[in-house]
């Protein structure tokens, strides 16, 4: 452990996991739809839901999705930046079930994508997808992260470490979900170095691949 652990990022409190996890899970899910969220469905879960609105949570996830970072001093006033943009939200609560207290369910919409996340804020302003549109997953943010929708046939494991290893990319993680035997499935690799561009391309025009979404470090994420 080492003392960021401890003391948390600096930021716009009062809480590392209530408001700080909640700007970065709103950061890392605008990244994802990769474009400028125009509706926000937003669903707390937990103790997001029970004590998020004393701890500022909603009006850091919405500071979040429209890129403020965690010591914006305009957090508190997100709900009117928010309507100043056009950027339209409801807020609601949920029952998520089993899923860590301070959770939440995003569904976002921008210009051309859609997408669904589950995420969670797990203390010290870290934070956890565990879920992308209907499928599990498991990834922090903090990485070069490639999310590749498929359908489950063989091969598409092959082809995408094949390319990463081409461009010199070190893989971090690797993890395969799917929802049925040939069904759809996704694939999340978190990488050591930032993943081309042209290499996003080429994946995303494979046969059977649906879709892919990369959350990059130096910019916003890329979805084709």
């Amino acid at each position: 452990m080492n003392s960021f652990d401890i003391i948390g990022p600096v930021m716009v409190g009062p809480s590392s996991s209530h408001t700080a996890g909640a700007v970065k899970i709103g950061n890392i899910s605008q990244k994802l739809l990769g474009a400028p969220v125009q509706r926000a469905e937003v669903f707390f879960h937990g103790s997001f839901l029970a004590t998020g609105k004393g701890h500022g949570t909603d009006r850091a996830l919405i500071a979040g999705l429209m890129g403020f970072p965690v010591d914006d001093p305009r957090i508190p006033d997100s709900f009117r930046y928010a309507e100043e943009s056009g950027m339209e939200y409801r807020l609601s609560g949920i029952d998520l079930g089993d899923v860590h207290p301070n959770s939440v369910k995003l569904r976002l919409s921008g210009e051309e994508h859609k997408i669904e996340i589950v995420a969670a804020s797990v203390g010290g302003g870290a934070i956890r997808i565990t879920e992308i549109d209907g499928l599990p997953a498991n990834f922090s943010g903090d990485y070069p992260t490639l999310v590749v929708n498929n359908l489950d046939q063989p091969g598409h494991v092959t082809e995408i470490t094949s390319m990463l290893s081409h461009k010199s990319i070190n893989i971090a993680t690797m993890q395969l979900y799917r929802s049925s035997k040939g069904g759809h499935a996704v694939i999340v690799l978190e990488c050591d170095q930032e993943v081309p561009a042209d290499a996003i391309r080429w994946l995303a025009h494979l046969e059977g691949i649906l879709k892919v979404t990369y959350l990059g470090l130096a910019d916003t994420a890329k979805t084709s």
